[in-house]
């Protein structure tokens, strides 16, 4: 049996490490618990949050590439972006420090890994 309060905080520094920021680094953070971690659940978290943090990069290109040829007429784009890009992280942390039995999953995303 795995220990509950490790895999509530390995869980959670796996979704949370989103709030570090949304550029590459934070990634690497759910990798290293994907790698280290035994616990079927944790490695679960790990993969969600990896998956999301692709999705988040996806988003964002796509957002920049409209607003780039819109001359900036779709910047408003970015505030949902953020908005659900942040309330989807924080929904996660909050199910993993709930229900630490099963793996979140993010809702609305591509799944890679």
């Amino acid at each position: 049996m795995y220990a509950s309060d490790e895999r509530k905080l390995l869980s959670a520094i796996c979704h949370g490490a989103m709030f570090v920021s949304s550029l590459i680094i934070p990634v690497f953070i759910p990798i290293a618990v994907l790698f280290i971690a035994k616990d079927p659940v944790v490695r679960g978290n790990a993969k969600e949050a990896i998956n999301f943090y692709l999705n988040v990069w996806v988003c964002g290109a796509v957002i920049a590439f409209l607003i780039s040829i819109s001359w900036g007429a779709l910047t408003p784009l970015i505030f949902p972006w953020i908005i659900l890009q942040w309330t989807l992280t924080f929904l996660a942390l909050f199910k993993v420090l709930t229900n630490s039995e099963k793996p979140f999953r993010y809702p609305f995303i591509l799944r890679i890994l």
